[in-house]
């Protein structure tokens, strides 16, 4: 059992059934085309899953203003799936029929959520789970940890109000002429202090006559607070001539961006 926070839906599970997603899972197995595989992965966005689990009422209490106040907590269990290699994923279901393909469910409480919750939960460390499986015990498709978060990061980027780099716009990618040592010594030290973080690349890119530092970062996490927390530590440093433009590492275009150059930041591996 994983103890989890999960955004819930308040749509019953005997209602879900997601048939858009079950055809799309058939055809992309019978034929795993790009077009089959995204196809999945856009319909696997859209749905909405069930999770197993047990919620439970634990009675607390706290002090106010010298007073003990009693209050109560509700801690949600999930059932966590587990191969030969003891490795664990989260088990989530199209509908009632697949979940009672597991046995032992039957009486669970059953939770309804979507991708983003999952994805949520799956980079959490605390879960200590490698992805999730859809339909473990039917027609599976399973999302490792690592493409899981790829999926999440370019889905909350080209969702962002303000997407850093603007679409259609003339871009052109250089290096520093002059590196700026401040400014990278100062994310370095706030980097170090964000375990999410992994590495972070640095290079200069042109948009629109507008030059901007481009800060490319490998991370786990929220990407609305590590993107603020990245441009307030490099506000300092920026002035009219030169912006801040930041994109995950999960996406293509970055990834490609800093094809063979050295992060200016590495996570250190705990000892």
């Amino acid at each position: 059992m994983a103890e989890m926070k999960v955004e819930g839906s308040k749509i019953p599970a005997e209602e879900i059934s997601n048939p858009k997603l079950k055809e799309a899972i058939e055809a992309m197995q019978a034929e795993g085309s790009k077009q089959n595989v995204d196809a999945m992965i856009n319909a696997m966005i859209e749905a909405k899953f069930i999770l197993p689990a047990r919620v439970t009422t634990i009675p607390g209490a706290r002090t106010e203003n010298g007073r003990t106040m009693m209050n109560s907590q509700t801690q949600v269990q999930f059932r966590l799936l587990e191969n030969n290699k003891h490795e664990r994923f989260f088990g989530v279901f199209t509908d009632i029929e697949e979940l009672y393909k597991w046995q032992g469910n039957e009486q669970a409480q059953k939770v309804v959520t979507d991708f983003d919750s999952v994805a949520h939960m799956v980079m959490d460390p605390k879960s200590n789970v490698l992805g999730f499986v859809i339909n473990p015990f039917g027609k599976c498709v399973t999302f490792p940890k690592n493409l899981t978060i790829s999926i999440k990061q370019q889905r909350d980027y080209m969702n962002m109000k303000e997407n850093t780099l603007k679409n259609g716009a003339q871009i052109k990618l250089s290096e520093p002429d002059e590196y700026p040592i401040d400014l990278m010594a100062a994310l370095i030290n706030h980097f170090s202090t964000e375990p999410g973080v992994n590495a972070a690349f640095l290079r200069m890119l042109e948009q629109d006559g507008q030059m901007n530092y481009f800060i490319v970062v490998d991370f786990i996490g929220d990407m609305a607070q590590t993107f603020e927390g990245i441009s307030q530590v490099a506000q300092p440093f920026l002035d009219d001539e030169i912006q801040l433009s930041m994109m995950p590492f999960s996406m293509e275009f970055a990834r490609n961006a800093v094809k063979g150059i050295e992060p200016f930041y590495i996570k250190k591996e705990e000892e």
